[in-house]
């Protein structure tokens, strides 16, 4: 039965074929984050004097640390035992699989190697990175929309979606669009304070609002969406919220020790 106050959802999420694959909205939005992401980033670092060479390692060591860290993040949080008894399936990423905590922790970890190499402080990278991060959340969430993935429970509300895709006849909350607009949001935000405060502000402070808004954000989205893994159902909290307060902790005390520095 389909709810008439409701949004029917039935996109095909492959765009066309092409040879043994196929392209799909979900790589065709992940491509534009890293695009506009490299674009953003290429301005900020050359009006703040930085070379190409600079610019492109940049790069590089953030778009390996983002994939790397979103796959490895969901295989080893969310679905352990079936990858560590399966571990060439973690190579298969056409199949799905990322998870945001699993990015940042990877992101974070390219970044501290590239500003040992580039000798840039570290905090003053992850405030420019995590100003296009945001706006890279909003393609990523569409990109999950596309696919009818990562939604929420029923609702009655007008604009909840049926995902005929997966067979639902229920409406559910768009969870991929709440925290899609959340984030575009965010990279608004994160970039006006960035223009306001080139300069003037003390490093880590752009990170720490980053961290405070968009794990912020997912902890209380999760309270309305579907159970990623069968094991979160006998959970207070599933997993993405028990991963999102030590990021928002994290960027609490980044604001406070900056905040402290000044008195």
């Amino acid at each position: 039965m389909i709810i008439p106050l409701s949004i029917n959802w039935n996109l095909n999420p492959e765009i066309f074929p092409l040879g043994p694959f196929s392209v799909r909205w979900y790589g065709l939005l992940f491509a534009a984050a890293i695009y506009l992401g490299f674009v953003i980033i290429e301005k900020m670092f050359k009006k703040e004097g930085h070379n190409q060479v600079i610019i492109d390692r940049l790069a590089f060591y953030t778009v390996v640390g983002l994939i790397l860290g979103a796959r490895l993040g969901h295989c080893f949080f969310y679905e352990p035992e079936f990858y560590l008894a399966h571990p060439l399936e973690i190579l298969k990423i056409w199949h799905g699989g990322l998870a945001s905590h699993g990015a940042a922790i990877g992101i974070i970890t390219a970044l501290i190697l590239f500003s040992k190499k580039s000798k840039l402080n570290f905090f003053y990278v992850l405030d420019r990175i995590v100003v296009v991060v945001a706006l890279g959340g909003f393609f990523v969430r569409m990109g999950n929309l596309m696919n009818s993935e990562i939604y929420g429970i029923v609702t009655d509300l007008p604009w909840g979606f049926v995902f005929l895709q997966n067979h639902e006849t229920l409406p559910k909350h768009p969870t991929q669009i709440y925290e899609a607009l959340a984030y575009l949001l965010i990279f608004i935000f994160l970039f006006k304070l960035y223009k306001k405060g080139v300069g003037k502000m003390a490093n880590g402070n752009l990170f720490g609002w980053f961290l405070i808004l968009v794990f912020g954000v997912r902890f209380f989205v999760e309270f309305i969406k579907n159970d990623q893994v069968a094991f979160e159902q006998t959970m207070a909290l599933n997993m993405g919220q028990w991963l999102s307060i030590p990021f928002v902790l994290i960027g609490l005390g980044i604001l406070l020790y900056n905040n402290s520095k000044k008195k």
